[in-house]
């Protein structure tokens, strides 16, 4: 599972810069001691550079949110998240001959 958080510094100047640089980086080590962690980066936009990503690799998608939801995502990696892009952020990795999720409304019942 591939996750991509873009985050957008939220005021324009070097001490927002540094807060969110520091956090990312944080959130990347604390995100790092957890079961089904695979990898992952810290990255900042090269034509826009208040943008910022986080991207993580995970054995599967239970092991990132039990990540997450953990005492430290809940207190250092959730706060974080009010910068982060609306959007969609997890994946699928596709590789030849993997069975892709298949897009289906789920029950209710």
């Amino acid at each position: 599972m591939l996750v991509v958080t873009r985050l957008r510094v939220p005021r324009p100047d070097p001490a927002a810069e540094a807060e969110l640089r520091s956090g990312l980086l944080r959130a990347r080590d604390i995100l790092a001691a957890k079961p089904g962690w695979i990898g992952g980066e810290v990255g900042r936009n090269v034509d826009d550079p208040a943008l910022w990503v986080l991207t993580t690799r995970w054995e599967n998608v239970g092991s990132y949110r039990r990540a997450l939801g953990s005492y430290e995502g809940k207190m250092h990696i959730q706060p974080l998240m009010v910068h982060a892009v609306d959007e969609p952020s997890a994946y699928e990795v596709v590789e030849e001959g993997t069975d892709l999720n298949e897009a289906q409304p789920r029950s209710i019942g």
